[in-house]
């Protein structure tokens, strides 16, 4: 299946919701290894030779995170990390049996636990993967990702609003204010992106090293953080179009409007850094 089929099939499904797994058991359905037949979609295209690494940071999402690690396993992804926030739940479990690694996070929020992912270097790979754990995101676009990264950028990152991309899971509150702060950064720091908001991203080892010792942000400020800062230090960042769709199970952590603010403060302290800073 080449490109433009595969975003023609991913558009075609509604929701990856409306998939699920055949056994009746909850148990049995999620504390039971991957399974050899899914009813996911299938490998969109062969990745290029490069060895990649995924992160996926983790809170309480023991009815999600077995469905995203056993699709990774059949697209042929097996160094998958799970950087567990102190889960109430049996994430840490769940994400283990299915063949991931997990370790525990030392702090809390997102941006910690993607800070904690690159300054630690669990990984010795060419494409370090972020990806959420709440389902949104489709490992089959991963590969896309990775021939991004290959064709010769330092960052790749999802976008939904270039062309091909799109989101079903986004309010009008969330729309207008990640249109503002897009906006805001690509006339503050001249860039020309689409998307800030949203974590999808493959970086090489060249970004890792230079993001890892400069990024602060402990929440979900940390895309914005990371883009802003690729950008500053001279990374090539490539957008490709993403879907992104509901969360599957539970709610999210994301508030609007608080973290519309911190995203906000820390844009404005990029600026403000940027005018004092010679990166």
């Amino acid at each position: 299946m080449n490109r433009k089929e595969t975003q023609t099939a991913l558009k075609s499904t509604n929701s990856l919701s409306q998939y699920d797994f055949e056994e009746s058991s909850y148990m049995h359905r999620h504390l039971a290894g991957c399974e050899n037949k899914t009813t996911y979609l299938k490998k969109a295209i062969s990745p290029p030779k490069m060895s990649v690494g995924i992160v996926i940071p983790a809170r309480n999402e023991e009815k999600n995170i077995k469905d995203i690690i056993c699709r990774l396993r059949e697209l042929g992804y097996d160094n998958i990390l799970v950087i567990d926030g102190k889960s109430q739940d049996a994430t840490s479990r769940i994400a283990e049996i299915n063949g991931a690694k997990v370790v525990a996070q030392t702090g809390l929020g997102k941006g910690n636990a993607v800070r904690q992912a690159l300054a630690e270097k669990y990984f010795d790979v060419d494409a370090l993967v972020l990806m959420d754990a709440d389902g949104s995101m489709a490992p089959e676009e991963v590969p896309l990702f990775v021939e991004a990264l290959a064709s010769g950028a330092d960052v790749v990152k999802g976008s939904r609003f270039c062309k091909g991309g799109c989101t079903y899971d986004m309010t009008l509150t969330r729309r207008i204010g990640n249109e503002l702060m897009m906006l805001g950064v690509n006339i503050l720091f001249s860039t020309k992106y689409t998307d800030l908001c949203y974590g999808f991203a493959v970086l090489n080892k060249r970004a890792v090293e230079a993001l890892a010792p400069k990024l602060q942000s402990n929440n979900f400020e940390i895309e914005a953080e990371i883009f802003i800062k690729a950008a500053q230090i001279g990374l090539e960042v490539k957008e490709v179009p993403s879907t992104e769709f509901k969360r599957k199970y539970g709610t999210s952590n994301l508030r609007a409007i608080r973290d519309g603010v911190s995203i906000f403060t820390r844009i404005f302290k990029e600026f403000l850094n940027s005018e004092m800073t010679d990166f």
